[in-house]
């Protein structure tokens, strides 16, 4: 990676309090980055500052299914450093449920923050990132691209993000303004833990192990190197890339393969 590439850049990143959110506006910090990041929490927004103290980083607490949160986030952001260069959609919120079981309401609240989120952001970022002829990141999911038993809206929400993106990718052509969206696999993070169940309360202990998982540090510093080399996309870990390989070529053989890794004895284990 370039040093100095992200040096004076105003990178806007939702979600920025947790888990690779945290990773990245504590990488780009180090790397000289001017750096706005919003959540809901306020104590943790606060301690954010706090171990950030004297660097360049303006945090708001806000909300991304609410649109005026988003046009508080992104204008208060303009106004702090003057314009942005880079947008990473990071907020997301997850579910585990089977789609039988569930209340509707769950895949709404899911899509309200996951697509709306980035749909609102990106919205009211675009017009300073064409000036800037800067990038648009949204971070999606393997679910963006095979849909996950258990995480019917969560995928929904996924492919959501990734069909919008790629649609404005094409009409960014000739605006010099890089649109590229970012699919992590099972990465360390809290997102599992604030995951909603069936009910839509949060599902508390994550089944996964963590301790297998890419940790937020190492995908941060992915998803950086490909902002800076203005990827299209990028799909992290071998298992991810060869669920995204396998579902293309061969789904029915994907259909099997993914029941046998999310279900034991027909029950859904993860």
């Amino acid at each position: 990676m370039n040093a100095d590439f992200f040096k004076n850049k105003v990178v806007a990143i939702t979600g920025g309090t947790d888990g690779i959110g945290k990773a990245l506006v504590d990488a780009l910090i180090q790397l000289g980055a001017k750096v706005a990041t919003c959540g809901r929490n306020q104590d943790k927004l606060y301690d954010l500052q706090l171990l950030h103290s004297g660097k360049p980083l303006h945090s708001l607490v806000a909300d991304v299914s609410n649109y005026n949160d988003c046009k508080n986030f992104i204008e208060s952001t303009i106004g702090f450093y003057g314009g942005i260069d880079i947008l990473i959609n990071n907020a997301g919120i997850s579910m585990r449920a089977l789609f039988r079981d569930l209340d509707v309401t769950v895949i709404e609240k899911v899509m309200d923050v996951n697509f709306k989120g980035t749909l609102y952001c990106t919205k009211l970022a675009l017009e300073t990132i064409i000036e800037r002829k800067g990038t648009i990141v949204g971070v999606s999911s393997i679910a963006g691209y095979r849909g996950l038993p258990g995480r019917s809206g969560y995928s929904a929400s996924k492919y959501a993000i990734n069909g919008f993106l790629e649609a404005l990718r094409t009409e960014m052509i000739g605006h010099d303004v890089n649109v590229m969206w970012v699919c992590p696999g099972f990465t360390s993070s809290n997102i599992r833990n604030t995951a909603l169940n069936k009910k839509g309360n949060s599902q508390g202990e994550s089944p996964m192990d963590e301790g297998r998982m890419m940790p937020s540090e190492k995908c941060a510093e992915h998803i950086l190197n490909a902002i800076e080399k203005r990827k299209r996309t990028l799909v992290l870990t071998f298992k991810g890339k060869q669920t995204v390989f396998i579902n293309k070529f061969f789904p029915s053989l994907a259909d099997k393969l993914v029941k046998k890794f999310f279900y034991k004895n027909g029950e859904l284990i993860r």
